[in-house]
């Protein structure tokens, strides 16, 4: 394995969900406490326009409340309890991308990944309402905005925000390529079981970067760092740092 100053930058999914509910402040809190290149969260168009971190548009899955995330006012989202992995209500409220903002140092970097289900219209709303957000906010630069819907990252690269597509298929990378460039969209973001030599050829070939997520274990980092990513999602960035370390020191024992 690479040493561990040799990883890629590291990019706490879902603000470190192994460290509490899904993109909640305890979560980014023990996040916050060791060295984090990025931060991911999902965020959700809210009906009053305001955009909140939920993974799931759909607030059953996630909240105490029912019904969809657009809705439902920031109000009434905000005094939800978040639900943990087990569907038990816990202490933690879902945050607005306005509380985000006021927490991430000025060092860390920002993935925010437009979510809308089955509805492509929402996408490219929530991703207006995110480039709008963030027109004048210092922290643009450093935002990148992510999502399985392409509208919703061609819209943002054509606002000048960073964007990268989330995809789940290896098939055609050409195309992939192709309409990256074509739309000003930055790369792509794998999950790490599918990488291929071809695919990430194909995509640093055109100028593409490659992003891999989510890893959390050291045995399988190991294998993705076989094809250098430029950075890697990680629920526990903490554990997956100090374990490339143990295993880094492991291989150059005599």
């Amino acid at each position: 394995m690479e040493t561990a100053s040799a990883l890629p930058p590291l990019y706490a999914h879902r603000l470190g969900r192994h460290y509490g509910p899904d993109s909640s402040a305890a979560a980014l809190r023990h996040t916050l406490t060791g060295p984090v290149e990025g931060l991911e969260t999902d965020v959700c168009l809210t009906a009053d326009g305001r955009l909140v971190l939920l993974h799931d548009p759909l607030l059953t899955l996630g909240t105490t409340l029912d019904g969809w995330a657009h809705q439902r006012t920031a109000a009434e989202i905000r005094s939800a309890l978040i639900r943990d992995s087990s569907g038990a209500p816990t202490a933690e409220h879902p945050l607005l991308l306005d509380e985000l903002i006021e927490l991430v140092p000025e060092t860390v970097r920002v993935q925010l990944e437009v979510k809308a289900h089955a509805d492509p219209a929402l996408a490219r709303r929530t991703a207006e309402a995110l480039s709008e957000r963030l027109r004048d906010e210092p922290i643009r630069d450093r935002v990148e905005v992510i999502s399985f819907h392409g509208e919703a990252c061609a819209l943002a690269a054509a606002e000048g925000i960073s964007s990268r597509l989330v995809i789940w298929a290896d098939y055609a990378p050409e195309a992939l390529a192709s309409w990256a460039l074509r739309t000003g969209v930055g790369g792509i973001s794998v999950e790490h079981f599918l990488l291929t030599q071809r695919l990430v050829g194909m995509m640093r070939g055109a100028g593409l970067s490659v992003n891999a997520g989510t890893v959390n274990h050291p045995e399988i980092l190991s294998r993705v760092l076989e094809f250098a990513p430029d950075a890697i999602g990680t629920d526990r960035p903490h554990e997956l740092r100090a374990g490339a370390r143990t295993a880094s020191a492991l291989t150059l024992s005599p």
